[in-house]
């Protein structure tokens, strides 16, 4: 019996799957003996089977499946006759073997000689009469029949019947004669199940996702339904609770005729209604919720699932790297929904990928800082009740800080002073702005700052977030954590200008009241304090710039809630606070593909159509009008395009490029070599330079190497663009002083604009 209870529910629905198959496909030979359009499918079913009972180690149906595979591959290639005969044989063997996986699945014995039904397999055949001599004349193996070990080992010995007194089995029983290489015959019994067989069940199904996918959004439905009934039931129960009050008021108004049966017979009504309306929407909370928990149940898989995929591209690109690394795999047996899966796969390996090649150093840097040589990343999954927490750590450098202030200052992202009131978290946080990168070389590959920017967006449409915490020398973890329930989320309802919008409630830390007498301002934010830290306020109308109105709140106290991801905090300042709810989330129109601020749609109970907001977004949002603010002073000028040096000697290629680089929005000035282009460059002002690497006079990497020698272009962003596809080649380019390398067998316009508008 196998072991692992998972691997044994999964080996009986793949057994019973490639069995039904193997049935169906020897019929239809049977039938058309000629047609052998199957036949690579079924050796594809009878190999699984087979492979898969090896690694479980269910020898016997291993031995039976080999056999089985060889008749086939022998009827494939015409040295046997698929006829009657050997279909009946097959069958036989497939009989055994499933009685063989049944007893591998339930631990039932199965009384099977696995000797004697490959004896069967092989043609042996069972003896005509009970008296029958058991030293029958040998009868040797026929090619097209043979094992292909060529020396099965003796039968054990409860197994075989005595050559001189044979027992005749009873007429149900069936008795094989096997030929073996002795030159003796040797009967063997196939022992029947003692117990009559169970009733025909199925008791696994294969279903497509997509099934499951819609029953979960129709249980989000369900959810729906449930909180309208829930309504009504209030509005019943607020309904009799008037009638009960007027009663109350009116019983000594001698006019009124409480004995009338219209009134009595309303009075019943009411209470009626009031009583069943409670009753079923107590019941349908209790099946839609159970009902919700079975679906969500169906779609959960391990992380393994995805987990597993990883060893093999540590391996690869740590070779690749020439650096040793190791990966460990935590909480795999971790269980999350399959959407989960298919949307963390590519952002872990970009974080994993990432880790290899710029946060673990070489094996001669370990050493020298008195670390193991050999490197660990560590894969971890963990659950809580409401979210699924995945976490990427490695032991490597660590995060350079410094690098990512002078990639924000160079890309305007924030202000010298910003980034020296920012903590050590907000400053890491800076890498997943997307297009951000401190690499100083660019391929097509790695080093264009696209990775992080992708783990931040589908941890987004799943409800998540993402935190990074690095300590220089010692390593960086980034820490993903993701919402369980994804078609449905429990929201805080809050009120703005008469208008109901929706928060998830796992971004809301608490929520209280605030007066106009609370708030000051620091570096013009609005701000209050809290347990002794400042924390940025904001009012949710500006912030989704909804119209000023003339009402004034006539609250004296404002409602204000509390939002924190990770290390950010923000107070967000409404109108009103309503109630926390379960809705469903409705996906936004294709139409309108991101929509800043909002996260998605809901119908409440009410059949009111209401905004999901997106807290991360309303702190950027914060952010970024601060820094718009701050920078009024900045004297831009939109109208002056920036200006490249496009050096390639090619009159083609020169013009492709001029072209995809003038339609992109940049001015263009050519150089036909690399002399020509140094010269251009000490007379006018360029953004960027652009070159080819082979041409004459002067080829690329002279003129980047002639072009760092100027204290004046040490900023200057060099661009090679060149058909050297070889790491030697990318090295040189890199030591020449080239911000980036695009091999032109990878070129095409996006990768050359993309770099030049993060780079110039």
């Amino acid at each position: 019996m196998i072991d692992d209870e998972e691997l044994r529910q999964l080996y009986k629905t793949a057994s019973e799957e490639h069995l039904q198959k193997l049935e169906a496909g020897i019929l239809h030979l049977e039938q058309n003996p000629d047609d052998k359009e199957p036949m690579p499918e079924l050796l594809r079913e009878a190999h699984s089977l087979k492979g898969d009972s090896r690694m479980l180690g269910v020898g016997d149906v291993e031995t039976l499946t080999h056999q089985i595979e060889h008749l086939l591959g022998a009827v494939n290639r015409d040295e046997i006759e698929m006829n009657a005969e050997l279909s009946d044989r097959l069958y036989q063997g497939l009989d055994a073997i499933a009685k063989l996986v049944r007893e591998a699945v339930t631990g039932e014995a199965s009384n099977i000689q696995t000797f004697a039904v490959l004896a069967q397999l092989m043609g042996a055949t069972p003896p005509e009469a009970e008296n029958q001599t058991p030293e029958a004349p040998e009868a040797p193996a026929t090619p097209e029949t043979e094992v292909k070990d060529p020396e099965p080992p003796e039968p054990p010995e409860p197994a075989v019947s005595a050559p001189e007194t044979p027992e005749p089995a009873p007429p149900e029983t069936p008795v094989v004669t096997a030929p073996v290489t002795n030159g003796k015959t040797v009967t063997t019994t196939i022992a029947a199940s003692p117990t009559p067989h169970a009733p025909y069940r199925i008791e696994t199904l294969r279903v497509e996702t997509r099934h499951l996918d819609d029953l979960m959004t129709q249980t989000g439905e369900l959810t729906v339904t449930k909180t309208r009934i829930a309504h009504v039931s209030d509005e019943v129960n607020e309904l009799a609770v008037l009638w009960e009050e007027w009663q109350t008021q009116n019983k000594r108004n001698h006019n009124i005729d409480f004995e009338h049966p219209h009134l009595q017979r309303f009075q019943e009504l009411l209470q009626r209604l009031r009583n069943a309306t409670q009753e079923n929407a107590s019941r349908l909370d209790a099946i839609a919720s159970h009902l919700d928990d079975r679906i969500r149940t169906l779609r959960l898989l391990p992380l393994s699932t995805i987990f597993n995929l990883f060893p093999r591209l540590v391996r690869d690109l740590a070779k690749e790297e020439n650096k040793q690394v190791q990966l460990l795999l935590e909480g795999s047996e971790t269980t999350a929904d399959k959407r989960i899966l298919e949307e963390m796969k590519d952002p872990l390996m970009h974080l994993i990928r990432n880790a290899i090649d710029h946060g673990i150093e070489s094996p001669e840097e370990r050493l020298a800082q008195g670390k193991p040589e050999v490197a660990t990343i560590r894969l971890s999954g963990q659950q809580t009740p409401n979210n699924v927490i995945i976490e990427v750590s490695d032991d490597g450098c660590g995060l350079d800080r410094e690098k990512i202030k002078q990639t924000a200052l160079k890309r305007n992202l924030c202000r010298p002073e910003e980034l020296a009131a920012m903590t050590p978290s907000q400053i890491d946080g800076l890498i997943f702005t997307p297009g951000f990168s401190t690499s100083t070389t660019i391929t097509a590959v790695s080093g264009r700052g696209v990775g992080l920017d992708v783990v931040h967006n589908n941890v987004e449409k799943l409800k998540g977030t993402i935190q990074v915490k690095s300590t220089p020398g010692q390593g960086t973890t980034f820490r993903l954590q993701l919402g369980t329930t994804l078609a449905t989320a429990n929201v805080l309802l809050v009120e703005v200008q008469k208008v109901a919008y929706a928060i998830p409630i796992e971004f809301v830390q608490t929520t209280f009241f605030i007066s106009q007498e609370d708030i000051f301002s620091i570096e013009g934010r609005e701000t209050i304090a809290m347990n002794g830290q400042a924390i940025s306020i904001a009012r949710l109308a500006n912030l989704l710039e909804l119209p000023s109105t003339s009402e004034t709140p006539s609250q004296s106290y404002i409602p204000c809630i509390l939002l924190q991801l990770g290390d950010e905090r923000l107070g967000l300042c409404v109108d009103d606070l309503i109630d926390t709810q379960d809705v469903v989330l409705k996906p936004q129109s294709k139409l309108i593909k991101r929509a800043r601020n909002v996260a998605g749609a809901t119908i409440l109970g009410t059949g009111e159509v209401c905004m999901i907001l997106n807290p991360l977004d309303l702190i950027k949002s914060v952010q970024k009008s601060h820094r718009s603010t701050s920078k009024t002073h900045v004297v831009s000028t939109p109208d002056q395009k920036p200006t490249i040096l496009l050096v390639e000697d090619s009159i083609a290629i020169r013009t492709q490029e001029k072209r995809i680089l003038e339609g992109a929005g940049y001015t263009v000035v050519t150089a036909v070599d690399g002399l020509d282009g140094f010269n251009k460059l000490t007379k006018g002002s360029f953004d960027a330079v652009v070159s080819d690497i082979q041409m004459p006079n002067m080829d690329g990497l002279a003129l980047a190497a002639r072009i760092r020698q100027y204290s004046e272009y040490n900023e200057l962003p060099i661009i090679l663009v060149t058909s050297l596809a070889s790491d030697e080649d990318k090295k040189r380019g890199a030591q020449a002083g080239a911000n980036a390398y695009i091999t032109k067998d990878a070129f095409n316009q996006e990768i050359l604009v993309e770099t030049l508008e993060r780079l110039a």
